[in-house]
């Protein structure tokens, strides 16, 4: 070892090892088994400082097989034209007898199962694909889906299942014999799995007539999706062995077993009401059940082992589900009120046409492809085999929390349109939907402000989580050598971080370098400023805090939403690239991206301005921003765009909600909409010639259209056939504008059925 490395080991990284050990305890237990089962994927690169984004152009594009498109054209299409969401949350309370079977007959609940046991084996973003769509035309039916295809026996057992267990029960669930619940949360243990206080004692006990080694468990598990209806139940809890039977571990951990529904002492079949919707959600509980070791998941050797396995089953989960219905939102919201902008008229045209909608229908609009772009590239890593649960975690909150803004949009758009319920309002149930998927997976507040910079800071960072293993290595020397390499490592990359975000600063982001020319290019320097940015503020803020940073939630938070923010940035820019840069798209790129920056912007400046230590907040926005921090919000310009968009019939508006169900029938709700769109679209012509007549004089301003159309008729402004067009387009507009009314009789007896609308 040369003299100068023994000099900078004494003087310098030895001190700073024992200051780390300090400031930086080691992992605990179930802390590091969550770092290990996820995976570090595009989320690394944006940590790093300096993305390599021909790395993000490299990813796969997402696509969907012959078999996936086969079913979405068919069986997926079949589906849909059997819902009828009103009548399963209004009326029935459930799926209709026929929609159940159709469901298991199809193989809807063994999406993720593979084909050798009878099950489809479709891709993360096949299964994601086909849940956004289901639940633009029923949440109830989309939940009931996923569940299933998402934390659950059937993902458990297909990674971890002995294969005895995997051939007795996969094709079961793969043919619906069997319909699968997972309780894992209870009234004592929501977001924090690690918490489960239910408990289960090794012992031996008596199964089919014979004694045999085993587990006595009690619980009491709360909101579990498909409960009420399952037949088999997948169960957390935790193992003791306080007799030795198994090993000399007395608390043996988090356990997973999977129990018949109708197995004595299950008790299982109650329902909770989820804010109305009518998916299968209940509670279930079990005192001193005896169940034989052979129902552990993955058998006697992996017990003590569910955490893990929760933690790498629930961030796949967790990026394919939640923001499919986030992604649903956004298809259904930017196409109805898009026509529904157009058809409502006040003052005499478009309410779309006003500048106060068009901020909001910008907001829908951009918010929608970026919900896209955010779905296909998560699945993307799924699909990659990564186990990315940041970005998991990343697409479950901020898909959420988008698709609760523009709904809340688009309610405010439709006003009376969207606040009357009945079988007319495509709206009203997806707002009641909305809370749920808020807090299921991970309640999003506890997402935001603990796991996406939390989790993220350490697992993403190029050195820091080996450096807390190096500091848990009882080898001191050993562990000093390996110290001193990295922290050698770790200050070279400090120092270019800082030295990158002082000359992007003075620079404007102008020597970054951009894998593309045209109108996007600027939005990768400037996104690589802000991951040397990030880098650097998280570098200061964990060597300043400590552990402190666990318990520092908004700091934490605000990191985070940097760091998200450059994750949905990535993906706005990915998609434009794979869908051939579509310069219809650009208003909504251009939103976007500059919403990414402006947030990036803004969460810099509350965490700088708010951070615990002073002098350290004041130093770092120096460093990262001594000019001040300059991204506005998106320009009006773009939501005007945006709306025009939105209010046009044809490819470019198919293509941003080709996710949205319209159907066929003469009662499908949005298809309501879309036919008065559609017809008032084809007679806008004729519009614009009796506007120009009124104008002019040549017709009555204060009449009624018939009589407008009836002078104008005899003027020869127009033709027969275009008064019939207009009378035809007023009629369907009339009919898409109306609410849905019942009799005070039928409010008494329940089971509302609609009156004609007036």
């Amino acid at each position: 070892m040369s003299m100068f490395v023994n000099m900078r080991k004494r003087y310098f990284s030895d001190p700073a090892f024992k200051l780390f050990k300090k400031v930086l305890p080691p992992l605990s237990d179930t802390e590091r088994e969550a770092m290990e089962a996820g995976g570090v994927w595009w989320d690394g690169e944006l940590f790093s400082g300096s993305p390599n984004w021909q790395t993000l152009h490299n990813y796969p594009k997402p696509s969907l097989n012959a078999e996936e498109q086969a079913f979405m054209d068919n069986q997926l299409e079949t589906l849909l034209a059997m819902l009828d969401d009103y009548q399963i949350v209004q009326e029935d309370k459930d799926l209709p007898p026929q929609v159940w079977e159709f469901l298991r007959q199809e193989k809807f609940f063994s999406l993720i199962i593979g084909k050798e046991y009878g099950g489809l084996d479709f891709s993360a973003h096949a299964n994601s694909t086909i849940v956004s769509r289901i639940a633009t035309r029923s949440l109830s039916a989309a939940v009931s889906v996923m569940v299933p295809n998402s934390l659950g026996p059937g993902e458990l057992l297909s990674h971890y299942g002995t294969q005895d267990q995997k051939d007795y029960w996969l094709p079961r669930l793969a043919n619906g014999t069997d319909i699968p619940c997972f309780a894992l949360t209870g009234p004592e243990a929501g977001s924090d799995a690690g918490g489960i206080p239910d408990q289960g004692t090794v012992c031996y006990g008596e199964f089919e007539g014979k004694e045999v080694l085993g587990i006595r468990v009690s619980w009491n598990k709360r909101y579990i999706t498909l409960a009420p209806v399952a037949t088999v139940l997948g169960l957390a809890f935790k193992l003791q062995d306080p007799d030795g039977l198994i090993g000399d571990k007395k608390d043996i951990g988090i356990t997973c077993a999977l129990i018949p529904a109708d197995y004595p002492g299950v008790e299982i079949g109650e329902r909770h009401d989820p804010l109305n919707l009518a998916f299968m959600n209940g509670p279930t509980r079990g005192q001193d059940v005896f169940i034989p070791m052979a129902w552990v998941i993955g058998g006697q050797d992996y017990v003590g082992r569910g955490w893990r396995m929760l933690v790498e089953c629930l961030s796949a989960g967790r990026g394919i589900s939640l923001p499919a219905l986030g992604t649903a939102v956004g298809h259904l919201t930017a196409r109805a009120t898009g026509a529904y902008a157009y058809v409502r008229k006040q003052f005499g045209m478009s309410i779309g046409n006003f500048e106060g909608v068009a901020q909001a229908m910008g907001r829908i609009g951009g918010y929608t492809y970026m919900l896209e772009a955010a779905r296909t590239l998560t699945t993307t890593s799924l699909d990659m085999k990564e186990k990315p649960g940041i970005v998991t975690a990343i697409a479950k909150y901020h898909m959420t929390e988008m698709a609760r803004t523009i709904l809340n949009d688009a309610m405010d758009i439709h006003a009376g349109r969207a606040i009357q319920l009945g079988p007319m309002n495509y709206l009203g149930h997806h707002y009641f939907g909305m809370p749920v998927a808020i807090t299921v997976e991970g309640a999003n507040i506890l997402t935001r402000n603990l796991m996406i910079f939390g989790q993220g800071a350490t697992r993403c960072h190029p050195f820091v989580l080996k450096e807390m293993e190096a500091a848990a290595n009882p080898d001191t020397e050993q562990a000093s050598k390996e110290f001193d390499a990295l922290l050698s490592k770790h200050i070279g990359f400090a120092i270019k971080n800082v030295s990158g975000s002082l000359l992007n600063a003075f620079t404007g982001s102008r020597l970054n370098r951009a894998p593309v020319s045209g109108e996007t290019a600027e939005y990768y320097r400037h996104l690589s400023r802000m991951s040397r940015g990030l880098a650097v503020a998280a570098d200061f803020a964990m060597l300043s805090l400590g552990g402190e940073l666990k318990r520092r939630e908004m700091v934490s938070a605000r990191l985070g939403d940097v760091l998200s923010h450059l994750y949905l940035a990535s993906a706005v820019l990915k998609r434009y690239e794979d869908e051939g840069r579509q310069q219809q798209d650009l208003p909504m790129v251009h939103y976007a991206l500059q919403h990414c920056l402006h947030q990036c912007g803004v969460a810099f400046d509350e965490v700088l301005s708010n951070f615990p230590r002073k002098g350290i907040g004041r130093l770092v926005r120096t460093l990262v921003f001594p000019l001040g921090i300059h991204y506005p919000a998106p320009k009006d310009e773009l939501s005007v765009a945006i709306t025009k968009g939105l209010m046009t019939p044809g490819a470019h508006r198919d293509r941003l909600t080709h996710l949205c169900y319209v159907g066929e029938k003469e009662s499908d709700p949005v298809a309501i909409m879309e036919r008065a769109f559609v017809a008032m679209h084809e007679v806008k012509g004729i519009e614009k010639k009796i506007a120009e007549a009124v104008k002019a004089g040549e017709i009555p301003r204060k009449i009624s259209l018939s009589e407008k159309l009836e002078i104008a008729l005899s003027a020869g402004i127009v033709t027969k056939d275009d008064v019939e067009k207009m009378h035809n387009a007023e009629q369907l507009r009339q009919h898409a504008i109306q609410v849905d009314h019942f009799s005070a009789e039928q409010f008494k007896q329940g089971g509302l059925q609609p009156g004609k609308a007036a």
